[in-house]
C-alpha cells in the first residue's frame, strides 16, 4: 500500500507539535507528573502540620518556669544555634513524642524572636 506524499509532512508536523506541547507544558505550563504532585502535596502537608504545632510550642514555653532565663539565652545566642537550643528546652517536643521537631522549632523560634 502506498501512502500519498502529502501525509508525510502532516505526520512530521504532528510529532513535532506533540513534542513541543509536552516540552512547553511541563517546562513552563505548570504540568507535573503524579509523582511530583505527590511530593509537592506531601511537603505542603508537612508544612501545614508544623505550622499548626507552633501554638503548642509557644504554650509550652509559657508553662516553663525558666522561660525568662531561656529567652535571654536564646536572644544572646548566635542565630544558627537558636533552633538547636530551643529543641533542647523541650518546647518543640510535641505531646506524645519523645523527640523535638526541628521544623516546629524553627517556626516557633521565628515567633519567639519577634518578641525579643
Amino acid at each position: 500500500m502506498t501512502t500519498p506524499a502529502w501525509i508525510k509532512p502532516i505526520i512530521i508536523g504532528g510529532a513535532i507539535g506533540a513534542v513541543s506541547v509536552a516540552i512547553i507544558g511541563f517546562g513552563w505550563g505548570g504540568w507535573m507528573t503524579s509523582g511530583k504532585a505527590a511530593i509537592v502535596a506531601d511537603n505542603r502537608a508537612r508544612a501545614e502540620v508544623a505550622a499548626a504545632m507552633v501554638p503548642i510550642c509557644l504554650e509550652q514555653s509559657k508553662l516553663d518556669p525558666k522561660v525568662a532565663e531561656t529567652l535571654a539565652k536564646l536572644k544572646d545566642a548566635d542565630t544558627y544555634r537558636r533552633n538547636e537550643m530551643l529543641m533542647d528546652t523541650g518546647w518543640a517536643t510535641m505531646p506524645g513524642s519523645t523527640d523535638a521537631n526541628r521544623v516546629v522549632a524553627g517556626l516557633c523560634m521565628e515567633k519567639l524572636a519577634a518578641q525579643f
